[in-house]
């Protein structure tokens, strides 16, 4: 990915060294640059460079730090892990009961309000969700902050608009699952042995039922990482995805490319996080 990134930012047009030094620098001041960035060097000479850089933590230089900008990213990251992990709690408080719920009651009037309701959710783009949000919430009723990080009511409509696809998303996958799980031996054993219903479903069917659902809320967590950018922006969230608009409108490249870096980094343990929690949740996965 750090290759990828790398050689996409090389084949951009114009003169890096220039863009970073600003449209004020003299043309001496853009050649001292480049020299002191090694833009002056064979392409294979500052991949190489750039690689032992990140091995060491140094991502480059920015022009908008003047410097290493790991320091300034990792500030901004618990903003974004906050969001992102808010986002997640919502979606397994609702998402996943009320995939339970569509399934168990089957056909019924409750079943076909939260499909309408998952069709629905799916179909609002989170941005303009967001910006509805701030309409309604903050100009007309002034219940909710809309900018940046002012407590934990600030946390409240980006929450809301970062999750409401993914609760969406848990929902039907939940359904589909519970359902097809119905219908399956164990279950009917379970029944058959007296056990109350509350029990076959809490105790049996949703830890075999967890598993998709539990890829999807992986995965989709990885994609918060970087679905978080339009979301941040609108509600001027101080987090890394504000932070990465910021960086192309600067044209640092640095800074971009040291973000998606950190974003790559949390896909990857995200997905081993759930890996782990196959593990847990299915026994036959430990032996063989």
């Amino acid at each position: 990915m750090v290759t990828i990134v790398f050689l996409i930012f090389k084949a951009v047009p114009g003169d890096e060294a220039q863009m970073m030094a600003g449209a004020t620098a003299s043309q001496v001041d853009i050649e001292l640059l480049r020299t002191r960035l090694g833009l002056d060097q064979p392409l294979l000479t500052q991949y190489g460079t750039r690689m032992l850089g990140l091995v060491q933590g140094n991502l480059g230089y920015s022009s908008t730090f003047r410097g290493n900008p790991l320091p300034h990213i990792l500030s901004r990251l618990p903003a974004t892990l906050a969001l992102a992990a808010a986002a997640i709690l919502v979606t397994v408080v609702l998402g996943i009961p009320a995939g339970v719920l569509a399934a168990v009651r089957q056909r019924s009037w409750l079943d076909y309000s939260l499909s309408l309701l998952v069709v629905g959710l799916l179909a609002i783009p989170n941005f303009w969700l967001g910006m509805m949000l701030v309409i309604v919430l903050s100009v007309e009723w002034r219940i909710l902050p809309s900018f940046g990080f002012t407590g934990w009511a600030s946390l409240v409509m980006p929450t809301m608009a970062l999750s409401a696809r993914l609760v969406a998303l848990v929902t039907r996958m939940t359904r589909g699952v519970v359902i097809d799980e119905l219908g399956k031996d164990y279950i009917c054993t379970a029944r058959a042995k007296g056990v109350a219903e509350f029990a076959v479903i809490s105790h049996h069917l949703l830890r075999n039922a967890m598993i998709p659902t539990l890829t999807i809320i992986g995965l989709e967590t990885g994609y918060l990482l970087g679905g978080s950018v339009v979301v941040e922006r609108i509600f001027a969230w101080p987090g890394i995805g504000d932070l990465l608009v910021n960086a192309i409108g600067a044209r640092d490249f640095t800074l971009v490319q040291g973000i998606t870096v950190i974003f790559v980094i949390g896909f990857l343990l995200i997905n081993l996080i759930v890996e782990l929690l196959y593990l847990a949740l299915n026994p036959r996965l430990r032996h063989g």
